[in-house]
């Protein structure tokens, strides 16, 4: 049909972009709020479930643009289900006993720091500052800034794996 608006699974394809992203940062912010909560020593049941839920479908929604290959994001996204996977897993089905315990705090953090890297990428592509400073995102400014997450993700996941106890309600 000439001059349709593409669609994808029902949507635009900026509607679907939007629905991708909005997912992607409610995931961030409550994979933030969950991580807070393994610090403390809280299982925040609520926070943890909308993570996961939204977790996921951010991964899966990301399949759903049209590409005609294999992209670094598809590859993202198939190792972010794998540890979610194993964290659901772990929290549900094992319910955090012995090394499920420090197996779901490491693999709920490893999906939290591969949103956090998407959006790092995702933020030099579209926010025409950070798109000047690193265009190639091999620069200097794009690496510190990947480093400082991946950081700060590794030593927070240290922390929680450390302290986190599952038998805290």
């Amino acid at each position: 049909m000439s001059g349709s608006v593409p669609m994808i699974w029902g949507m635009t394809t900026s509607t679907f972009t939007l629905v991708h992203v909005l997912l992607s940062l409610v995931g961030i912010a409550s994979g933030m709020i969950t991580a807070l909560g393994l610090l403390a020593g809280k299982r925040l049941h609520g926070w943890t479930v909308l993570f996961l839920i939204t977790t996921i479908a951010t991964s899966v929604t990301g399949f759903g643009f049209p590409v005609d290959r294999l992209l670094p994001s598809h590859i993202v996204g198939i190792v972010s289900l794998a540890v979610l996977a194993v964290a659901i897993v772990a929290r549900y089905w094992f319910r955090l006993a012995g090394a499920w315990r420090p197996t779901y705090v490491i693999c709920a953090a490893a999906a939290l720091y591969l949103n956090a890297f998407v959006l790092v990428v995702q933020a030099f592509l579209k926010v025409p500052q950070l798109k000047a400073a690193a265009p190639q995102q091999t620069e200097p400014v794009f690496l510190l800034a990947q480093a400082m997450v991946l950081i700060v993700s590794i030593g927070l996941t240290i922390v929680a794996a450390r302290y986190f106890r599952g038998d805290v309600p």
